[in-house]
């Protein structure tokens, strides 16, 4: 099985929210790592381990994302990190599939099934190999214990349960092992 490394500038993690009911903020987290084990003669056998640093967050406004790192949503001083490890992998097609796994954020482990496109391999002009993937789920976040919300003067909430989530993955070949 093939050992592949997140190329960090060119892998991204991002998300979007309903925000008053009426229109959606997007962010992102900008330090994303992992490791993916992959071959694709075998994509089912597939497994993959990512951490993401939650202080990386951003919307683009600097009191929103301060407000996202404090206890009432991430807590970054607490819970540095957002994980997910892969615990299954069944393929729709040679190019798409459907990837379960554990997704913590703070203390919560709850399973996540991801919509994956596997998007190719190539040799780089750097030298090495890449391969590269998109995904997308959707979560509940109070299921991770981000419960903090508004009530609207008008009904509803000014943040939405439901995030959804988009990811863009290249990596970069580290190691060839042999299967046992």
């Amino acid at each position: 099985m093939a050992v592949w490394n997140f190329d960090k500038t060119h892998s991204s993690a991002n998300f979007s929210v309903r925000h008053m009911m009426v229109t959606t903020v997007r962010g992102s987290f900008s330090d994303m790592d992992g490791v993916l084990n992959f071959d694709p003669a075998n994509p089912a056998a597939a497994s993959v381990e990512a951490t993401i640093q939650a202080a990386s967050i951003s919307t683009g406004v600097a009191d929103r994302d301060n407000h996202l790192r404090s206890a009432d949503f991430f807590d970054v001083e607490k819970f540095p990190t957002l994980t997910f490890k892969s615990t299954s992998v069944k393929l729709n097609d040679s190019n798409s599939g459907v990837v379960t796994g554990d997704l913590t954020i703070k203390d919560v482990t709850r399973p996540v099934t991801l919509e994956v496109e596997y998007l190719g391999e190539q040799p780089s002009p750097f030298g090495d190999r890449r391969v590269g993937f998109s995904a997308s789920t959707k979560i509940n976040r109070e299921d991770f214990g981000l419960t903090w919300n508004v009530a609207l003067e008008t009904g509803g909430v000014l943040v939405s349960k439901d995030i959804k989530i988009e990811l863009d993955l290249q990596a970069v070949l580290a190691a060839e092992t042999a299967s046992a």
